[in-house]
């Protein structure tokens, strides 16, 4: 059962048994509201009977203490069997999802928007939280509370309990036969949010061109409308809702009309007495009350399938796995035969086999499209492969586990991702327990120490969100000291150098060819100056390794290197005409 409802309910193991103890402590609760109700049966009983004895008052009194105090012990055991208790749940699926996240393939990260996935984290764990503490223990509370009360009913009249019970499954099966329509329209909701939450990062993100091109007008114009559609949907899901939930409370409510009814005829007829029908009618009137809080939240609990959804999508995804050992004897990269295709269909690569020698800096150049951006993230196991083997120091790098496998690179991408921190602990990230003496050591590797000396706080001045405070050529060298500071025998540059002007570029490649030294290096490059000295140069063009050798021989093959080389010769030639 606990496996159920962790399923149902995406919850961990510990959340669904803290459910079902929230869901004992609302039933405890819930009884604990209808015992003055018995109690006060007797005490009209006794005045209609000619008043209280004094030899009851003190039990009565005594009664209304027990009943307070029961109320109270009851109610704090429901608080900290369903607030607190969904509170740490709440932290803790944040946490799974985020862990989960952490082991996905990048591939379903290209079938996710950033906003989704916050909202999912974020938005959906919230609502998840709410609809734990209260609506599903509100609701097996009520509807267990309602049973045993029912069936006491049965023992003082028949007749009378049938009249009040019957509005209830009809009023329950109105609710429940819509889940299918609640269903679609929660979707939908969901769908504009989430059109409306991508519209809005996205609008921020690319506020700049925006600007630039003079689209803020028609581009805002768009996400107004987005906005709307918001709007729209939330208010035709709150009535689409409403109209059952009210529907069913309707009918709910006839309970009491029927009692009064078949009560006064049977009354009027003398089958009931008189405190017969003062309890049905005192029992009704607390009786619907929580039932009609079930109704609500039975709908509620409906809506959240959709969000249970997302987060089970996340969480049944298949994760990358592996062994946590390392059996790789050197560092030699080998591709056989290797063919990649995205889950769209789109086939990347096709036949792909060259091998990196560790020592040697082999280059991956070609056309853009061609894979080698593909190439280099397959090689760290960013993405699993559709065929054949890639292998690192002859150890399959499909058997090992990624973060495991990512000890063995050192990667320097051409966007760098920097945060909101100290220039000191955005280098740290290349070694999280590296002391500041092996900080600042890699720093002036990279010639950090050109800028970073010249900051107001030096190097423990903060850098802006996604290091906005520093100059581009920064940033990268930023990224080359992570490089250094972690001191990986595998180095996979990609396009490093490619947006700096003159003075960056030869800093950077200076620092560059410190940290080469001696180890395995895949270089992605369409500069065709940048891979001069390579070693070797792996041509790959739709998806195929076109062309294969050291510059000289491809230069000599005249093939689509030579090409390349000569079309950059005549680039640089180009002059502006006036």
């Amino acid at each position: 059962m606990i496996k159920k409802i962790q399923r149902a309910c995406a919850l961990s193991e510990k959340g669904a048994k803290d459910l079902i103890k929230g869901c004992i402590a609302c039933l405890f609760q819930n009884i604990s509201f209808m015992i003055p109700v018995g109690l006060l049966y007797w005490i009209v009983g006794d005045l209609l009977g000619g008043g209280i004895p004094k030899g009851k008052i003190p039990v009565y009194i005594a009664g209304c203490i027990i009943c307070i105090l029961f109320i109270m012990i009851t109610t704090w055991f429901q608080y900290n069997a369903t607030y607190l208790a969904t509170y740490t749940e709440s932290g803790v699926r944040r946490i799974t999802l985020a862990e989960q996240l952490r082991k996905l393939p990048l591939s379903f990260f290209g079938k996710k928007d950033l906003a989704d996935l916050t909202s999912t984290i974020m938005a959906d764990c919230n609502f998840l939280e709410q609809s734990f503490s209260h609506f599903i223990p509100g609701l097996f509370g009520s509807i267990a509370s309602t049973i045993l009360i029912a069936i006491s009913l049965f023992f003082f009249d028949w007749r009378l309990a049938l009249a009040a019970l019957w509005v209830a499954p009809i009023s329950f099966a109105i609710v429940l036969l819509s889940s299918k329509v609640q269903e679609s329209l929660q979707n939908r909701q969901m769908a504009a949010k989430m059109a409306c939450a991508d519209g809005i990062q996205e609008c921020i993100e690319t506020v700049r061109d925006l600007k630039a091109n003079n689209a803020e007008d028609n581009y805002l114009s768009g996400l107004y409308t987005k906005i709307d559609a918001v709007e729209k949907r939330a208010i035709i899901s709150e009535l689409g809702t409403a109209v059952f939930v009210v529907s069913a409370g309707l009918i709910l409510k006839l309970g009491i009309a029927t009692v009064a009814l078949v009560g006064s005829f049977l009354l009027t007829s003398g089958k009931v007495d008189i405190m017969t029908f003062f309890l049905f009618l005192l029992v009704v009137s607390r009786f619907y009350d929580p039932l009609q809080s079930s109704l609500e939240n039975l709908a509620s609990i409906i809506s959240t399938r959709t969000n249970i959804a997302r987060m089970n999508e996340i969480l049944d995804h298949p994760i990358q796995e592996g062994v946590d050992s390392l059996s790789n004897k050197g560092c030699d990269i080998v591709f056989d035969h290797v063919g990649f295709a995205y889950n769209s269909g789109e086939t990347v690569l096709q036949d792909v086999s060259f091998t990196a020698k560790q020592g040697e800096v082999t280059a991956l150049v070609g056309p853009s499209g061609g894979g080698k951006t593909t190439v280099s993230r397959l090689a760290a196991r960013f993405w699993d492969i559709t065929k054949g083997r890639i292998t690192v120091g002859g150890m399959d790098v499909s058997k090992i586990n990624p973060e495991t496998l990512l000890s063995l690179y050192s990667i320097v991408f051409q966007d760098v991702t920097l945060f909101d921190n100290t220039i000191m602990e955005n280098i740290r990230i290349g070694k999280k327990d590296a002391t500041d003496e092996e900080v600042l050591a890699a720093a002036k590797l990279a010639n950090c120490d050109e800028f970073a000396e010249k900051l107001p706080e030096k190097w423990n001045s903060r850098i802006g969100e996604n290091g906005c405070e520093l100059s581009g050529g920064e940033r990268q060298r930023i990224s080359i000291a992570r490089a250094f500071l972690k001191d990986a025998p595998i180095i996979l540059l990609d396009e490093a150098t490619a947006s700096l002007d003159v003075e960056n570029e030869t800093l950077i490649q200076s620092a560059l060819s410190r940290l080469i030294k001696d180890k395995t290096v895949l270089v992605i490059a369409h500069r065709m100056r940048t891979v001069a000295g390579a070693d070797k140069i792996v041509v790959l063009s739709d998806g195929n390794v076109a062309e294969m050798g050291t510059p000289e021989e491809l230069l000599q093959k005249d093939g689509i290197f030579a090409r390349m080389s000569r079309l950059q010769t005549d680039s640089q030639n180009w002059v502006l005409e006036t």
